[in-house]
């Protein structure tokens, strides 16, 4: 089921790169979700480090911000060390956050299966969808604006 603007976002945990679990959304506060496909890969890089180097945008709008692939939470720590990322990283190994949140390729490139699509929501305190964007071209980056945009109207 597509998760739209105005929907109860669905409450999960997965796994952060020290292994420590993470419940989504955040409680009490905003979180911006960051579904990618694959860590070390060109976009994915662009995404995460557009939102490292920004991120105290985020921080002034007292918003959680996320970042979620399929990817190991060893491969994840990895990905966050040599990138430098500020912000936390969760494990989707077992896809229920992707399928829950309808951000999943059944089939991606190269003959993989099972990855997440690119894709970013924000939910509020109360824990509803206030922006919610899925994109099918994995080569396309999240609309930052239009993420900052709904935590300002939070």
């Amino acid at each position: 089921m597509k998760i739209q603007k105005g929907a109860q976002a669905p409450q999960l945990e997965l796994l952060n790169t020290d292994l420590e679990h993470v419940k989504i959304p955040a409680e009490k506060s905003a979180t911006v979700l960051l579904f990618f496909p694959m860590a070390f890969t060109s976009v994915c890089i662009t995404e995460l480090c557009s939102v490292r180097d920004n991120l105290k945008n985020y921080e002034d709008l007292n918003a959680n911000v996320y970042g979620i692939s399929v990817d190991s939470p060893f491969t994840l720590k990895e990905f966050k060390g040599s990138q430098n990322l500020n912000f936390p990283l969760l494990s989707d190994f077992n896809k229920t956050a992707s399928k829950a949140y309808d951000a999943y390729y059944e089939d991606f490139v190269l003959g993989l299966k099972g990855v997440s699509k690119r894709s970013a929501f924000v939910i509020d305190k109360a824990g509803v969808v206030q922006y919610a964007e899925v994109l099918d071209d994995a080569g396309q980056l999240p609309n930052f604006d239009a993420i900052q945009n709904a935590l300002k109207g939070l």
